[in-house]
Formats: C-alpha cells, sequence, structure tokens
C-alpha cells in the first residue's frame, strides 16, 4: 500500500501496461532477496487488554521507536507506521504492530533484523507497560473489545467487510501473520513458483496452526485465523483456480485483479470510498458515483493489488501469506521453508513433482479442512503430515545448495511434522494440563 503522496499518478492506458507492472519485477537470481513480515498482538501487563492508540497505547509505541531513528509515516497528522532502510512498522486495525522487514540476501540477516525489532520494541514497550506475543488469534478478546487504529482506509474496510463475509472484521482486529516475499525470475518462473506455493500453502497453514483459542476458551479449531480467512470475502481471498489454467502469466492474473471489487483509490490525502466497485469498471469510466470523473492511475492499481487476499499474492514478488505468527523460532522458519522450496532450481522442481495431479478443488477443500485438523487432514489419498515429512526434505536440500548453513532454521517444524504436534496442539494441552483452564496465561509464554 503506497503511502499518503507515494502512489504513482501515470495514468492506466492499456491492461497491458498493468501486465508489465507485475513482469517488472522479474530479477536476475543474483539479485532475488527474502523480505519477512510478522504481526504481534500487543496487550497491557495490568489486565492483559489490547492496547488502544492513545493512553501510553500504540501511538506511544510509534513515537518511542521513532526517536531510535524511524521516520514517521502519517495518516491526517497522526502516526501509523514508521520506515527505515528498507523496513517499516505499521498498524493493523486492531493495533497488531507489524514489521515488513527490508529484503535481505540469507536468513542470517532474517534473524538479526529479527532480534534487533524485538530489542527495540522491548526497549520501547517496557516503560509504557505493554508487552507483544505472537499470536494467529487473539485468544481473549471480543471483536468489541478491541481498538480501531485511525487509519482512513480502514474505516472503509469496517462497513464493507460486514457485506461481504461473516467474518472479515475478525481478520481485521483479531488475527496476526507472518509472510515472506520472495522474487522470481521471469513469468515462466513466477508461474511455476505461484502454483507451487498455492498447492502447498494449506500445508504451511497446517505446519504453523497457533490459533485454538476463542475469547478465552478453545475454539474447536486449530488455526482460528485461517478458518476466518474462508468466510471473509470470496472475491478476493483463497487459492484462486485461475492461476491453474492453461496460460496463465502476468496478463491473465492482471485480468483477474481487475475484477476483484476494489475498497478504496485516495485523491489529494483523502480517502474515497468506493467498495464494492470493481476496478475495471473504474478503469473503463462505468463507476460513476464517487468515481465519477476520475482518471484511473497506475498507483490506485497498485494499491488495489495489496487488498487481493489470495493465499499467495502476486505483486512484483510473491507473497506467501497462508500462516500464523508464532514464536520467534517458528518466525524465522516461515522464510526458511519457502526459500528452500524455491530459491533453488532442483527443490523447486521436486516441489512442482510433489503437488503434481493435485486438482485445484482439491486443495480448495483442502484448505477448508486445514484449520480444524491441521496435519490430520488429507489430500489425494495423503496424510497433510506425510506431506510436510516430504516437502521439509524437500526444503532442506534446497537451502544445503545454497551453501549458508541457513537449514538449522526448519529445524522447529521438522519437530512438529514428526511429532504431528502443532503449536495450536501444545497450547490445548498447557491449558488443559499447566494452566487449570485459564488462557490468559498463553501472553506471559508467547510474548517475544
Amino acid at each position: 500500500m503506497s503511502n499518503p503522496g507515494e502512489a504513482d499518478l501515470t495514468p492506466i492506458t492499456s491492461t497491458r501496461q498493468l501486465a508489465e507492472w507485475f513482469a517488472a519485477g522479474s530479477k536476475p537470481r543474483g539479485d532475488w532477496r527474502i523480505g519477512t513480515e510478522h504481526e504481534k498482538f500487543g496487550f497491557r501487563r495490568a489486565g492483559l487488554a489490547a492496547p488502544a492508540y492513545e493512553d501510553r497505547g500504540i501511538r506511544a509505541m510509534l513515537e518511542g521507536l521513532g526517536a531510535k531513528g524511524w521516520e514517521p509515516i502519517l495518516d491526517r497528522g497522526n502516526p501509523i507506521g514508521l520506515k527505515r532502510d528498507g523496513a517499516s512498522v505499521s498498524l493493523e486495525p486492531g493495533g497488531q504492530f507489524e514489521l515488513s522487514g527490508a529484503p535481505v540476501a540469507d536468513l542470517h540477516e532474517t534473524r538479526m533484523e529479527l532480534a534487533s525489532h524485538l530489542r527495540e520494541v522491548h526497549e520501547v514497550a517496557g516503560p509504557l507497560g505493554l508487552g507483544f506475543a505472537p499470536l494467529g488469534f487473539h485468544p481473549l478478546a471480543t471483536r468489541d473489545e478491541m481498538p480501531w487504529m485511525p487509519k482512513g482506509r480502514y474505516a472503509i474496510m469496517r462497513q464493507y467487510m460486514p457485506r461481504v463475509g461473516g467474518m472479515g472484521l475478525d481478520m481485521m482486529l483479531r488475527t496476526c501473520t507472518v509472510q515472506v516475499n520472495l522474487d522470481f525470475g521471469d513469468e515462466a518462473d513466477m508461474v511455476e513458483k505461484l502454483r507451487v506455493s498455492l498447492a502447498l500453502q494449506p500445508l504451511a497453514t497446517a505446519l504453523f496452526a497457533n490459533s485454538p483459542f476463542l475469547e478465552g476458551r478453545p475454539s474447536g479449531w486449530l488455526t482460528l485465523r485461517g478458518r476466518t480467512w474462508t468466510d471473509t470475502d470470496p472475491d478476493r481471498t483463497g487459492i484462486p483456480a485461475v492461476a491453474f489454467e492453461q496460460g496463465f502469466g502476468f496478463e491473465r492474473f492482471a485480468q483477474f485483479v481487475l475484477d476483484v471489487p476494489m475498497y478504496f483509490i485516495m485523491r489529494e490525502g483523502r480517502w474515497i470510498d468506493c467498495a464494492g466497485v470493481p476496478f475495471r469498471a473504474f478503469l473503463e469510466g462505468r463507476a460513476g458515483g464517487a468515481l465519477a470523473g476520475i482518471e484511473a492511475t497506475m498507483g490506485d492499481f497498485a494499491d488495489h493489488v495489496t487488498t487481493v487476499f489470495t493465499d499467495v499474492r502476486l505483486k512484483r514478488f510473491l507473497e506467501m501469506r497462508g500462516a500464523d505468527a508464532g514464536s520467534a523460532p517458528m518466525l524465522l522458519a516461515k522464510p526458511a521453508f519457502w526459500t528452500g522450496l524455491l530459491y533453488d532450481d532442483a527443490a523447486q522442481k521436486a516441489a512442482a513433482a510433489l503437488v503434481r495431479g493435485w486438482r485445484v478443488e482439491e486443495m480448495q477443500a483442502l484448505r477448508m479442512e486445514v484449520p480444524r485438523q491441521a496435519l490430520s487432514a488429507t489430500i489425494a489419498g495423503r496424510a497433510l503430515r506425510d506431506v510436510a515429512r516430504d516437502a521439509l526434505a524437500i526444503a532442506r536440500g534446497g537451502l544445503a545448495a545454497r551453501g549458508l548453513g541457513e537449514e538449522v532454521y526448519l529445524a522447529p517444524l521438522d519437530e512438529i511434522a514428526e511429532s504431528g504436534l502443532t503449536q495450536a496442539e501444545r497450547w490445548l494441552h498447557r491449558a488443559e494440563r499447566a494452566w487449570g483452564g485459564d488462557v490468559s496465561r498463553i501472553f506471559a509464554e508467547a510474548e517475544v
């Protein structure tokens, strides 16, 4: 999402121009980088409530980090993010604190970046009486108990979400994720990477399942965050069948994005509500209403792409989006898993062979089963736990081929695949056996 005043004002003159926007992300292998993003819930140490923006809360966190050399990002005068050296800190609607890491060359740099970020967060949060815990879904708060951050676009999304899904507001307010952003070499490489990662995204959702609680009780789901995404907005989420069509590429994906309903555009520092209008109608001058007489720009399209919430999102890189946030080792395991699968030719071909023959309908059905069953779900007659072992072996080989000693970051996933116990199942055991049913104790143990 571009920040106010940063949008590209170039008019859109053809759909080919949009395909070329995606294609411009193609890079030679030597320039491929790893970008890791993760979100975490803030909590007040006294009472465990989610901190509001004001009252020594999220705004104070941003201002405190700003004193450490971060440049503020403002929305109507309010700090709503920070940027420094290619990285950014941003806010999700309920105050979830997100680090969008700088693109780095290897996973050791990712580890150092994470450690530096968490150190700064601790230094600022401590005097404010705040802590932060990366979990997939808020384990205690009701939807009404979560604060709203003062971002103009969130007000528009807040009104639109209930029109298209039952859990869109939960997605906004009560979920946290970890994702990794990876590069592609050309169109053919993008297509193979996108298809492999879409097929295996439900596996990642299972391996990273870390949200079994709802409002202080077991929910019946191992990843309630994963469940939330199945009832958010069918127009922009899930595993899009178009990616598996013959002839798929940049232009076909651009056509898909054009038919996704918009949320907003920005003009002169003001958010304009156009929720529900397909971008194609805007581009062709058929939108009317608040968009009448406004010419679509490349900045509008780039912003619109960020509101397409498919499990893997194509921008000028690929975003792997299907995992719950988790412990610090799990935050590093996410980029390790996908880097191992997709940044070595032999590993990528082996991953493609692993999912060959899976039908789109099977992948989509698996995506619906995983939130409750995690690694016990099945696809093509195989338990997902068995698929996990194969995928991890491929990823380990891919990392070993890089020759950087990055395989160590897969260790938490190896343990999950071998034991069959996800983070979520371990929390359920803790709640039953050690906490006496007091789910609030998760914050002390999950804090990073």
